[in-house]
């Protein structure tokens, strides 16, 4: 049995799930429940605190865990990172109030700083020479300029209508955040090759992610014109069709590279193209 931490709440438990809804890991979760096994996947899910993964990781808690990066550099226990898993993306920032004259990093220079991730400003800090007061607060950071706590704030940043909602703005991109998929160093094989198992799920669906399934009837004398600027995974596959002269092709392609070449498809009488979702794909 092979156990994820997994975020309680927020946006990166919302997508957690639906990444383990999408490798059919099915998971009945209750309110109030902390622990829930799968009832087709031999792995049980551990609902924590964000910040709490890293650590339940770590010391064994819980064999992996999916976690924001920003947590996971911050909190500095040691794990194996397995996988980038591309969703719940954000960075962490420095935002000054808005009316200020920003002309630099210098500005931080003896200001004091509020955050709930001292661990990433004070490296960040140190590594640009400048020595600022840290204070540290969860929750509710944006607030510190406003009440007089402090000179700025260091804390996340998605779409930035919270630091708008306060009169904040970014000044400076510390790191780039995603989700990440962990694991505990001392995993042992029988959870390992469970890992293995989920790892290929989720390389199928990730792989599956933007691409659609292309059909169209072609020309058969236009079919090396137009394969060669259909970039699919191998070659296409062809098919006759029973009007002469005329064949299928089937192809992968990646939905915004089809949309730049659809014109051209066209001109060299391609018809009938039929544009289809993947839902998983296994390479």
């Amino acid at each position: 049995m092979l156990r994820i931490a997994v975020q309680s709440k927020g946006r990166l438990n919302e997508d957690t799930l639906g990444l383990l809804e999408d490798v059919g890991v099915k998971i009945s979760v209750g309110k109030r429940v902390l622990l829930c096994h799968s009832d087709n996947f031999p792995a049980e899910v551990l609902f924590l605190r964000d910040d709490d993964i890293p650590q339940s990781v770590a010391e064994g808690v819980a064999d992996i865990g999916i976690v924001g990066e920003n947590e996971y550099l911050e909190k500095g226990f040691e794990s194996n990172i397995v996988r980038r898993l591309g969703f719940s993306r954000c960075r962490l920032s420095l935002a000054i109030p808005k009316e200020v004259n920003y002309k630099g990093i210098s500005w931080f220079q003896g200001k004091k700083i509020a955050t709930s991730y001292p661990n990433i400003l004070s490296n960040f800090l140190k590594k640009n020479g400048i020595r600022a007061s840290i204070h540290t607060i969860t929750g509710s950071v944006e607030i510190s300029p406003e009440i007089g706590l402090a000179d700025a704030i260091f804390d996340i940043v998605s779409s930035g209508s919270t630091l708008i909602a306060h009169h904040l703005k970014e000044v400076e991109v510390v790191m780039e955040s995603e989700a990440l998929l962990i694991a505990n160093k001392q995993l042992s094989a029988q959870k390992q090759i469970i890992l293995d198992e989920l790892l290929f799920r989720i390389n199928a669906a990730k792989e599956s992610q933007n691409k659609k399934y292309i059909m169209m009837n072609v020309p058969n004398d236009q079919i090396e014109a137009i394969t060669a600027i259909l970039p699919g995974i191998k070659a296409p596959t062809l098919m006759p069709l029973v009007r002469e002269g005329w064949s299928s092709l089937h192809t992968v392609l990646d939905e915004p590279r089809f949309w730049d070449i659809i014109g051209k498809l066209k001109s060299l009488g391609a018809e009938g193209i039929l544009v289809l979702p993947i839902e998983k794909m296994i390479l």
